[in-house]
């Protein structure tokens, strides 16, 4: 008996659970990073939220992540940035507005040590104060 196509790490285990419309891409550039970091930006518990209207008409949601040596030392570093992108993926893709820029900043301590459902409750928080009006 033959295993279904579907199991394994066929073509249905690679696609994500994200709408198709918004594109991620991840942010490499130090001046991309530094305009974010001029523009909106919202402190929570857990990390810090930068975010900038690139206003360049296409759909695509870019995203950064900082954690700098404050965090402490390079295994800490990393677990702060896994633990941000797996909540940009999780809650981006529904909750960022296509044409923006978003950075997430480590914070000491609370990044890692924050339990996830704060961390997630921070970034939906952060974005919709990100997201209000300025008039």
């Amino acid at each position: 008996m033959t295993p279904p196509e579907s199991q394994g790490q066929g073509s249905n285990a690679e696609t994500p659970s994200a709408s198709p419309a918004v594109s991620l891409c991840v942010l490499r550039k130090r001046a991309d990073f530094l305009k974010a970091a001029s523009a909106r930006r919202q402190g929570t518990d857990g990390f810090l939220l930068q975010a900038r209207n690139r206003a360049d008409g296409t759909d695509i949601l870019r995203i950064g992540f900082t954690a700098s040596k404050k965090i402490g030392n390079a295994v800490l570093r990393n677990r702060a940035k896994r633990r941000l992108r797996a909540l940009a993926r999780e809650i981006l893709p529904e909750m960022g507005h296509p044409g923006w820029d978003y950075v997430l900043v480590a914070r000491p301590e609370s990044t890692v040590n924050r339990p996830y459902a704060d961390l997630r409750a921070d970034l939906v928080k952060a974005l919709r104060s990100v997201h209000r009006d300025k008039t």
